[in-house]
């Protein structure tokens, strides 16, 4: 690895680094944002939602900026931007100025993490990519670790404000290193940004996450809920219909004719709808309810990302030699299995006896799914397509996130209480056992594409 491509990964593992770790940061400080600016739960969902409700619709077009506008460029401005929503954020004043950068924040977010990828592969080939791409995603997940231990010592020590401040630091050393970067090439000759589709995923997405967060205090028979469900519902179905016409879609649509990539997408949205309902509610729980100091709540998590630090690769592997389909199945219903596990912690709490085994159980669970289900959905699809592949792969996840956290309310209640935990404990297990069973009768084991046209892949070997 030569002196500039070593900045460039160290660039690249920094800018996403910051967008992965605020991610995982804020459910810890979920409590104290409350107490001191008010909303209850309605404002949590939110300050969560707000955040990957840009993200998710905007990740997708992010990429078409980055080939039109350069990837350093691009990267330039949305480490800028993450800064100074970082700040806005830690200077909030009151709950809805919060939600609002936090919004303008995913914005950012949604600009950094496919220009870093970008990068990695406009200077890497070969196996140097592979390698770069796996320390990218080794050090990514390193924010699943830091993040809730990190934002419970600053919320314990001193404020949550300081879980955004401290977003500046290593944005302003990602900013001098990439002084140094020059711009690849020359962006992509006749690339397009999907604006319309931006504007519609949007709208498709936020009308019906506004009405189901807010439904609690209006209720559904209000104007101020039903309108903006059925604006959104109607954006979104003209969000497909563009997609499916445009010249230069930001999600084409034809991918989801590949059986694998389509099947590997439905899965991911019972998978991760599961992953970040639990997590959000978890983080909760223990503090509000179980009186978990922040700190111990950011502990509590962190079994499950050891494990899959420790045995994601095993799996990958393992699906490598035998396929995804067995391990996108059993891996779900073990994740499912630990979140059931997880409904025994009354107060009072017992850590090693009502969280850890259930926890251990979801990480292990994690482990066994998370690489194959990547396999799967991107080995199914000619490797030219890996980028956007990827890029969809993520945004379903993301929006899947999105949704789930926004039905909150109407699992759990008004205010989060033991049963409302349980209950809700068990529908992230039903949504986790959902995915298994479409892996099981669905996925198939497909021939190598790497040689193939697209027009031809997708076939069951």
């Amino acid at each position: 690895m030569t002196p500039a491509q070593r900045r460039i990964l160290i660039v690249a593992i920094l800018s996403s680094f910051v967008a992965f770790l605020d991610g995982s940061i804020i459910n810890v400080a979920l409590p104290a944002i409350s107490r001191e600016l008010g909303g209850g739960l309605p404002l949590q969902q939110w300050v969560v939602d707000g955040y990957l409700l840009s993200l998710g619709a905007l990740i997708l077009v992010a990429g078409s900026l980055s080939d039109t506008f350069g990837r350093v460029r691009v990267l330039r401005a949305g480490l800028i931007w993450f800064g100074i929503t970082s700040l806005a954020c830690g200077l909030a004043p009151t709950g809805l100025f919060l939600v609002i950068a936090r919004v303008l924040q995913g914005v950012a977010a949604a600009l950094l993490v496919p220009s870093s990828l970008a990068l990695i592969t406009s200077r890497f080939s070969g196996v140097a990519q592979g390698k770069a791409i796996g320390a990218w995603t080794g050090w990514t997940g390193v924010a699943g670790i830091a993040g809730p231990l990190l934002g419970g010592l600053l919320v314990d020590a001193a404020t949550w404000r300081l879980v955004f401040f401290i977003n500046v630091i290593p944005i302003a050393l990602t900013l001098i290193l990439l002084r140094r970067v020059e711009e690849p090439l020359r962006p992509a000759a006749g690339a397009r940004v999907d604006v319309l589709g931006a504007c519609l995923a949007v709208v498709g997405l936020g009308g019906p996450v506004f009405a189901l967060i807010e439904q609690g205090r209006f209720g559904w028979t209000s104007p101020v809920v039903y309108l903006p469900l059925l604006v959104g519902l109607a954006s979104f179905g003209a969000f497909l219909w563009w997609e499916a016409r445009a010249p230069h879609p930001m999600m084409p649509l034809g991918l989801f004719r590949v059986r694998n990539f389509a099947v590997g997408n439905i899965a991911t949205v019972g998978i991760y709808a599961a992953l970040n309902l639990g997590f959000f509610l978890f983080a909760l729980y223990l503090q509000e309810v179980g009186g978990f100091s922040a700190t111990l709540a950011g502990l509590a998590g962190i079994p499950a990302t050891v494990m899959m630090l420790l045995f994601a690769t095993l799996f990958g592997t393992l699906a490598g030699r035998y396929g995804p389909r067995l391990f996108m199945t059993v891996g779900p219903i073990v994740a499912g299995s630990g979140f059931l596990l997880v409904t025994t912690a009354v107060p009072p709490i017992n850590f090693a006896l009502h969280v850890l085994p259930g926890i251990v159980l979801v990480g292990l669970g994690l482990s066994i799914t998370v690489a194959p289900l990547t396999a799967a959905v991107l080995g199914s699809i000619h490797p030219g397509q890996a980028g956007i592949g990827s890029a969809i792969n993520n945004a379903v996840a993301r929006v899947a996130g999105l949704i789930a956290i926004a039905m909150t309310g109407t699992i759990v209640g008004s205010t989060l209480d033991v049963a409302g935990f349980q209950r809700a404990m068990v529908v992230v297990a039903g949504l986790m056992f959902l995915g298994g069973i479409v892996s099981w009768l669905g996925i198939r084991r497909v021939a190598p594409v790497a040689d193939l046209p697209p027009s031809a892949i997708g076939e069951p070997a």
